[in-house]
């Protein structure tokens, strides 16, 4: 019995650890100009601080659903801000008028599916997700 747990706290860790390792790419519609966008480019689209890609065209983030791994690692690495942070600052913008925060997508293959049919949209994946139909902008590690 005592072997069965320790094989499946085992089996837990290294699952918990792919998880935690995996990485997110930051994506767009593939005919989009830009072959690459810096975290600052990105952070200020997910937070209401620009409207428009560095190439000028108009530029419409896409969240993953709300308590998302993918959606934690990312608001956590390019927005600097946890999950409760993010919603704080976005219920703040809200309320005072000065914003809309990004709409949620899904999940991966429902954020991809988004991106690929919308060349203004940009959203993010786990980057095993990805696929031709959409283009890596930048990488989460």
């Amino acid at each position: 019995m005592k072997k069965l747990l320790n094989s499946l706290a085992m089996i837990f860790l290294l699952v918990a650890t792919n998880v935690a390792l995996a990485e997110i790419a930051v994506i767009v519609h593939p005919t989009l100009s830009a072959s690459s966008l810096t975290e600052d480019d990105i952070s200020r689209l997910f937070l209401g601080k620009a409207k428009s890609f560095p190439g000028g065209a108009q530029a419409v983030p896409i969240n993953q659903n709300e308590g998302s791994a993918a959606r934690d690692k990312f608001n956590e690495a390019v927005c600097k801000k946890n999950a409760s942070q993010y919603k704080a600052y976005w219920s703040q913008l809200v309320f005072t008028g000065k914003g809309t925060p990004p709409k949620d997508g899904g999940d991966d293959a429902a954020v991809k599916a988004l991106i690929a049919a919308n060349p203004n949209m940009i959203g993010y994946i786990d980057s095993s997700a990805v696929d031709a139909s959409v283009k890596v902008v930048f990488k989460v590690p």
